[in-house]
């Protein structure tokens, strides 16, 4: 029975009436000694108030997709297998980015795929099971394709893509679950107000619910940079028609995530063309179960100190997002450090730090990315 699933949710929903009406007709029909009458009531009303918390959290977790799994929220699902060495390119990030020279001769990963099979996840989001050659993570990737995709007039033409990561805890699936984005983008891509994007989003909680990786290489624990910049890439590229050119792909993240895509950007700026940060931070600290969150790695994974030590000004576009006191000043920081043709653009919103204020922004985000990564002509 799935954690997200219908029949689960039901189920804790009966749970609770009937609770209530077995407690209520057992309460005067309890013997023994009084202690012992005492505390079988007791154990009956914690069991009907059990019922009740576990019912809120099904829905409150269906609505916001923290957890997508019973590995996921048990914290038994660990997703790294191995951890190579990989070692440092010059842009201060990870050697073997898709198209590099660097990268490790492997063979293609190519990849079945099915339906996500997630009632809170529209039916024509694929996922498969990757087995990350370079960084030793294996994990779930979700891919929506475009409508233009299967449209014979762009048989040949390859697409641009955006990368989505989710806030810590977070699913794989909450972009497409909770923030409906494919559902949101898919009639003004057909309408030709948003570029056609093949909308990835690849697992990001990759140890436990208790531990964020911050999305960095972290010696002898995870290589989740390597994972998101070179073995999820390279997947799309080797299965679907992606276009390969750094100016053809952007990162977007809320929360957690936002912070994710602003570092992923700067780090990788041979990678993305633009990052997309919803109310999002530059102080890893900011996460205190995150691997980044102290020690050297907490400096040098800001996206302000990425940004101010780059060797000269990356071509990147940075939308940043967030209320005053949650990601407002952090764009507003790296605003101020950026120089051309680094451009960032800050936002203010008003409201609370969920979903609720980030599903409606989806629409202007992606018309402002669409200015920045045009809509591919249809090939030849």
């Amino acid at each position: 029975m799935q954690l997200t699933g219908q029949p689960f949710l039901i189920l804790t929903i009966i749970l609770v009436p009937v609770s209530i009406a077995v407690a209520m007709l057992l309460w005067g029909r309890v013997r023994g000694p009084k202690p012992l009458r005492a505390l079988v009531r007791l154990i009956m009303l914690l069991f009907c108030q059990a019922t009740a918390v576990v019912m809120v959290f099904v829905m409150v977790n269906n609505a916001n997709l923290i957890y997508g799994s019973w590995g996921d929220l048990l914290g038994s699902d660990s997703h790294v297998q191995s951890v190579p060495n990989i070692p440092a390119s010059a842009d201060g990030g990870v050697a073997g980015q898709p198209g590099n020279d660097s990268k490790p001769a492997s063979a293609k990963a190519l990849q079945q795929f099915k339906s996500v099979n997630d009632p809170l996840v529209p039916s024509d989001v694929q996922t498969t099971d990757l087995k990350g050659q370079v960084s030793g993570v294996d994990g779930e990737v979700n891919v929506w394709l475009p409508p233009q995709y299967n449209d014979p007039a762009y048989k040949n033409t390859k697409f641009p893509v955006v990368e989505l990561f989710p806030g810590f805890p977070g699913s794989s699936k909450t972009w497409f679950g909770s923030l409906k984005v494919s559902e949101q983008l898919k009639p003004l891509m057909e309408s030709g107000q948003v570029t056609p994007f093949i909308l990835v989003s690849p697992r990001t909680q990759l140890i436990s619910t208790t531990v964020d990786t911050g999305c960095a290489n972290v010696p002898g624990k995870v290589n989740a940079d390597t994972w998101l910049s070179t073995d999820v890439p390279q997947m799309i590229l080797d299965n679907f028609r992606a276009d390969p050119s750094s100016n053809s792909w952007a990162a977007a993240g809320y929360s957690a995530g936002a912070h994710c895509a602003d570092r992923m950007a700067l780090l990788h700026p041979d990678r993305y063309r633009a990052a997309i940060s919803l109310s999002g931070y530059n102080d890893p600290g900011a996460l205190s179960s995150s691997l980044t969150a102290k020690g050297p790695l907490k400096e040098t994974s800001n996206p302000l100190y990425i940004l101010k030590h780059e060797p000269s000004a990356p071509k990147l576009a940075l939308y940043q997002s967030g209320d005053k006191g949650d990601g407002y000043e952090d764009g507003q920081a790296l605003a101020a450090a950026a120089k051309s043709p680094t451009t960032v653009q800050v936002v203010l919103t008003t409201g609370s730090h969920s979903p609720s204020l980030w599903r409606p922004m989806v629409p202007d985000v992606f018309k402002w990315l669409s200015t920045i990564i045009p809509a591919p002509k249809p090939a030849a």
